[in-house]
């Protein structure tokens, strides 16, 4: 049987070049993004280029829950009829947000940078473990060291500010990443974190040129602050999807589990609070509370 891959926003920036990655290491990749438009000319893309294992684009809007949902049906129908299994899931989507903003009550960036891909993983677990051996790559971001740690709630209290906002986010998602690869220990789902330093992507491109997406003592220092989001942005989204590429497919890490690789595509010490147990507790708490696997019942209205 024939390997299978899944990007999220992989139409584009670093899912876009994971994608060619999983390709040119074999894999029948499935890319998912928002924009039809662009979802066609990644599959072309990588069909030009590796055209032995048709790639295809499947639409969703991953700030959605209840896309994320049809997607994970979606999903796993398809390797049930087609009997290939589903052998990496790469959790690549994320999102920055200059301004609070909220979907469905929920703060933005938790929404899309832990609750969906949280939501899709556990969703497509039965799926992976069936294609075992399997991986999950999440991919994560130097952003959690400015993240503020408490996880009482999904929003704490306080200013907005985007970058930390993001950074709390991915905290949120590293935590449980490292979480997972402990529960599904001998399962042959392997779990990993993949850290892609700095790209010029469409995430990046403006957001980080707004001085309200860090604190106000930060902004004090916006010049220094700003130069180095430039510089920390600047390299190619291709050296950026190393990592990603390297955790689903380096046959050396078969049977390894729990490890985040950082920018020059090597195994790196996680951050140091995603590693702590009481973090981890918090942070399944309010996954299950806002993106509960088994779909809220809905209430028929009756006049």
């Amino acid at each position: 049987m024939g390997k299978t891959a899944v990007v999220t926003a992989g139409t584009g920036g670093i899912g876009l070049e994971t994608a060619l990655g999983l390709a040119a290491a074999g894999f029948a990749v499935t890319v998912v993004g928002r924009d039809a438009g662009r979802g066609a000319g990644a599959a072309e893309r990588i069909n030009a280029e590796r055209p032995a294992r048709p790639a295809r684009f499947l639409a969703a809007d991953l700030a959605s829950l209840d896309q994320v949902r049809a997607l994970a049906d979606t999903i796993a129908a398809e390797r049930v009829a087609s009997g290939e299994p589903l052998t990496v899931l790469v959790n690549n989507v994320g999102a920055m947000f200059a301004r609070r903003q909220r979907i469905d009550g929920v703060e933005a960036s938790f929404v899309v940078n832990h609750l969906s891909p949280y939501l899709l993983t556990e969703l497509l677990l039965p799926t992976l473990t069936d294609g075992a051996p399997s991986r999950v790559v999440n991919v994560t971001s130097a952003a959690v060291g400015v993240a503020r740690r408490v996880f009482d709630a999904v929003e704490p209290p306080g200013g907005y500010y985007g970058f930390h906002w993001y950074g709390r986010a991915k905290l949120a998602n590293l935590a449980y990443t490292l979480d997972l690869a402990k529960r599904l220990a001998g399962s042959g789902v392997s779990v990993f974190a993949a850290d892609p330093g700095g790209a010029a992507t469409a995430m990046t491109d403006g957001t980080l040129t707004d001085p309200r997406i860090v604190s106000p003592p930060l902004r004090l220092l916006w010049p220094l602050v700003r130069r180095r989001f430039e510089r920390s942005t600047s390299g190619s989204a291709s050296v950026a999807a190393r990592p990603s590429i390297t955790a689903a497919t380096d046959p050396a890490l078969a049977g390894r589990t729990g490890l985040v690789l950082g920018p020059p595509a090597v195994p790196v010490a996680p951050f140091r609070a995603a590693t702590d147990p009481r973090t981890a507790a918090a942070v399944r708490r309010l996954s299950e509370a806002h993106a509960p696997v088994a779909a809220p019942a809905r209430t028929e209205r009756r006049d």
